[in-house]
């Protein structure tokens, strides 16, 4: 499989009819801003980009993520909100039938989204769920996750709003919804199903609502949401504000890997050149140069510095893991943009 940098000779912005954000770690992290974020996102909305935020978080309604992003100086309505409480729930209806039993462990988010879809909420295995359906909420407690398992044990179908393992806050990475399906596997040694990125039914959900034809993805997790691009044929811009760095994006196997890179949403607004290889193979891009040797990844002798440096590493280094030669992780040092 192969999976490399494109190029695009106008601002992402131009060439797109809908971006497809991700909110932690793109938007804002925890409860402060991004550097750069609203002012970007404002400047390709006056291009004409529509934007929807899709986040797999699974605990808030779309109207406070809304107001939350509003009060960023990024005005939102809750329409341009998709949650994976909102794809859990679309999961569970195309499974279940109406009035099916539907035992929630998580936030307000993912009860409003699974009642709205017409399923009833329940809140013990005692009440013989035909789904256990789990999100992510900061009050939940070992109670909660046993009553899941009580279910699961029973018989429920598990399904996960998302498998995230770590979630960034103002203070650090914290455990995700995802280190919290764990403990329930764990007890039970089933694995559930997730509605969340990688999956790519919140892209294809957004999608369909805008009634786009050109998203654009924009996240910062690698095995999320860049993942969840390339599974569901969408172009993904990488943002190195998040989770994954930039050396993470050289190491990244073909199905993680994003089409653009940029080092914050300022991406959006200007035009994404592509790393060419020269006679003597290096990969250059905008007069920047990287290389593969015998494993080795070799830089120009610039330095580790600027985002151009980073595309022509991915593409040094993709190109030489898809002919079988992979690069050496230790050679590869903390590139920034």
């Amino acid at each position: 499989m192969t999976a490399t940098l494109s190029s695009c000779d106008v601002p992402l912005a131009a060439a797109h009819d809908l971006a497809l954000v991700d909110l932690d770690g793109v938007a804002y992290r925890g409860h402060l801003s991004i550097p750069h974020a609203a002012e970007s996102l404002t400047a390709a909305r006056s291009e004409g980009l529509r934007l929807v935020f899709v986040t797999n978080n699974a605990s808030r309604e779309p109207e406070d993520v809304a107001d939350q992003l509003t009060g960023l100086e990024i005005p939102t309505g809750a329409d341009e909100v998709m949650t994976a409480a909102q794809a859990c729930a679309s999961l569970l209806r195309n499974r279940l039938d109406p009035g099916a039993r539907v035992l929630v462990v998580g936030g307000a988010g993912l009860r409003t989204a699974v009642a709205n879809a017409g399923l009833r909420v329940v809140d013990s295995a005692d009440d013989a769920p035909d789904a256990v359906a789990q999100g992510y909420a900061p009050g939940l407690a070992w109670s909660d996750l046993a009553e899941a398992a009580y279910a699961v044990e029973g018989g429920a179908w598990h399904v996960a709003s998302n498998l995230d393992l770590s979630l960034p806050t103002a203070r650090g990475f914290a455990p995700g919804n995802g280190a919290l399906v764990g403990a329930v596997v764990a007890a039970t040694g089933i694995e559930p199903d997730s509605a969340g990125k990688p999956s790519p039914t919140m892209y294809r959900l957004a999608v369909e609502r805008a009634g786009a034809t050109r998203p654009l993805v924009i996240g910062d997790r690698l095995d999320t949401d860049l993942a969840g691009a390339r599974a569901g044929g969408y172009p993904g811009l990488h943002v190195l504000t998040g989770v994954s760095t930039a050396r993470d994006a050289v190491l990244a196997e073909p199905g993680l890997r994003p089409e653009f890179l940029g080092a914050d949403l300022r991406a959006l607004l200007q035009p994404h050149p592509r790393p060419e290889q020269d006679g003597d193979g290096w990969w250059t891009c905008e007069g920047r140069a990287a290389r593969v040797v015998d494993g080795e990844l070799e830089l120009d002798r610039q330095g580790p510095e600027g985002i151009d440096v980073v595309r022509a590493a991915c593409a040094a280094a993709w190109d030489a893991a898809d002919a079988g030669v992979p690069v050496t992780p230790s050679t590869v040092p903390e590139l920034r943009a």
